[in-house]
C-alpha cells in the first residue's frame, strides 16, 4: 500500500478542546435552562420571580435590629434609621428570647444537662448510622438511652437503673429459656415479664434503693420542658421506639397465626384511624384510667408513649409494603438454607426489606417530627406554644414573622438533615432499580 498518497495521513492531529458552548457551565446552562424556547421561557420568568421576591424580603431580613429590648424600642430605633418608615424585621426577640423558644422554661444554670444528652445521643447513634464508626462505642448506645433520661428529668440514679434491669431481665429470659420454652413463648415473655416488672417492681425497687442511698442530681419536672427541647424529646424517642416496634408489627400482620396476626391488624388499622390529635387527648385525658392506681406517669411520658404508638402503625404498614416487594423466591432460598424463621427475617429478609423502605420510613420519621406541634393543644409548651407565650408578653406583642420564620427555620434543619442522611444512605446501600 503506498503511503505517500496526499489523501493518506502520516501523523496524529494535536486532540483540541471542545467549543465554549460544549462544556463547563455554558452547557449545563443551554441544556438545564434553554434548551427550548418553552424552558426559555420559563427560566426567565422564575428568574424574574426570584428577584421580585429577594428584592422584598432582603432589605426586611437583612437590615433587621437585632438589639432591642421590646417591640416599641424596635420600631422606635427603625425610625430613627429609615425616615420613610421602612418595615425591618425586629429579631431582637429571637435575641432575647432563643433560651425560652430552645428550653422553655428548664432553668438556665442547667443548660448543661439537655446539650450533654444531647451530645450522649449523637456520639450513642453514630455507630447505627455510619458503618465507619467504631462498634465498641454500641456500649455507649445500650446506655445513652438511661443516661440521657437521667440528666434531663434529675433525680435518683436508681431509676434509670431499676429500669434498665427489666431489658436485662427480657435478654436474659430470650436467650436463656429460648431453646427450652420455643422461640415463641420466650419472645412473649421476655415482653410480658419486663413490662409487669416496670409496672409493678420497679417503682418500689427504685424509691427503697432512693431511700437507702440518695444519689442523684436536681430533679426537674416535666412542666418546665419546652421550645425545641420538647419537641427533640418527644421526636427523638417516638423514632427511636417506633421502628422497631413498626417492625414487629408489620412481622405480625404477615403471620401465619391467627392471633398475632389479627392483633396486629386491628392494633395498625385503629391507630391509623383516628387523628395523632385525638389520641393525644387520650393520653391527656384518658389513659391514667387504663393504668392501675398507684402508677401515674406524667403528661409529657403519657404523650410519648401515644406517639411512639401512633408512628409505629405507620412504620409497620411501610416495612410490610417493603416485604410484600420482596420476590418469593427470597423467602424460599431462606427455607432452602435451613434457616428457621427469625434467622432467616434478620440475615436475608429484613435487611433486604428495610433498604426498600428507607424512604418511606424516612418520611414518616420526619412527619413524626413535625407532628410534635400537636403536643400544644394539651397544654405543652411546644415551639409554638411559647411563641404565643411570648407574644403574650406586653414588650412583645405583635411580633409574628420573626418568631415562626425563627422556628421554621429550626424545623427544617432537622427535617433536611434527616432527609439528607435518607439519600446518602439510599446510594450507599443502591437501593432501588437501575
Amino acid at each position: 500500500m503506498n503511503h505517500n498518497a496526499s489523501y493518506v495521513r502520516t501523523e496524529m492531529l494535536e486532540a483540541k478542546d471542545p467549543p465554549i458552548g460544549e462544556k463547563g457551565a455554558v452547557k449545563w446552562i443551554r441544556e438545564n435552562l434553554f434548551s427550548s424556547w418553552l424552558n426559555s421561557i420559563l427560566t426567565i420568568v422564575s428568574l424574574y420571580v426570584i428577584y421580585w421576591v429577594l428584592a422584598h424580603i432582603t432589605p426586611w431580613t437583612v437590615g433587621g435590629i437585632w438589639n432591642a429590648e421590646s417591640l416599641s424600642q424596635c420600631r422606635e430605633i427603625r425610625d430613627s434609621i429609615y425616615a420613610d418608615g421602612h418595615e425591618v424585621a425586629c429579631w431582637a426577640v429571637i435575641s432575647d428570647r432563643w433560651h425560652q423558644l430552645l428550653f422553655g422554661f428548664y432553668p438556665s444554670s442547667l443548660y448543661w444537662r439537655p446539650i450533654l444528652a444531647l451530645v450522649i445521643f449523637g456520639a450513642a447513634i453514630a455507630p447505627i448510622l455510619f458503618d465507619t464508626v467504631s462498634r465498641k462505642l454500641l456500649i455507649l448506645t445500650a446506655v445513652a438511652p438511661f443516661a440521657a433520661y437521667w440528666l434531663l428529668w434529675g433525680g435518683t440514679i436508681w431509676g434509670p437503673i431499676v429500669a434498665a434491669l427489666g431489658f436485662v431481665i427480657g435478654w436474659a429470659i430470650l436467650t436463656k429459656a429460648g431453646p427450652t420454652l420455643g422461640t415463641l413463648l420466650a419472645t412473649i415473655l421476655a415482653i410480658v415479664v419486663p413490662l409487669l416488672y416496670w409496672l409493678f417492681l420497679a417503682g418500689p425497687i427504685s424509691g427503697a434503693l432512693g431511700s437507702a442511698l440518695p444519689i442523684g442530681i436536681e430533679s426537674i419536672p416535666s412542666d418546665r420542658f419546652g421550645g425545641f427541647m420538647l419537641a427533640i424529646v418527644i421526636g427523638v424517642t417516638g423514632i427511636v421506639l417506633s421502628l422497631p416496634l413498626g417492625i414487629l408489627l408489620a412481622l405480625g400482620r404477615q403471620s401465619d397465626l391467627f392471633i398475632i396476626n389479627k392483633c396486629s391488624v386491628v392494633f395498625i388499622e385503629v391507630i391509623r384511624g383516628v387523628p395523632l390529635i385525638v389520641w393525644l387527648f387520650t393520653a391527656s385525658l384518658l389513659l391514667n384510667y387504663f393504668l392501675p392506681p398507684e402508677v401515674e406517669f406524667d403528661l409529657m411520658l403519657r404523650v410519648i408513649i401515644m406517639v411512639t404508638l401512633f408512628s409505629s402503625a405507620y412504620i409497620a404498614e411501610v416495612v410490610r409494603g417493603g416485604l410484600a416487594a420482596l420476590p418469593r423466591g427470597q423467602y424460599e432460598g431462606a427455607d432452602s438454607l435451613g434457616l428457621n424463621y427469625w434467622q432467616s427475617m434478620q440475615l436475608i429478609i429484613l435487611p433486604q426489606a428495610l433498604k426498600i423502605s428507607i424512604p418511606g420510613i424516612v418520611s414518616s420519621f420526619i412527619g413524626l417530627f413535625k407532628d410534635t406541634t400537636l403536643v400544644v393543644f394539651i397544654g405543652l409548651l411546644d415551639p409554638i406554644g411559647l411563641s404565643n407565650a411570648i407574644r403574650a408578653d406586653a414588650a412583645w406583642n405583635g411580633v409574628y414573622w420573626e418568631l415562626f420564620i425563627f422556628i421554621g427555620l429550626c424545623f427544617f434543619i432537622f427535617c433536611f438533615s434527616m432527609s439528607r442522611y435518607s439519600m446518602w444512605l439510599e446510594r450507599k446501600l443502591h437501593t432501588g432499580h437501575r
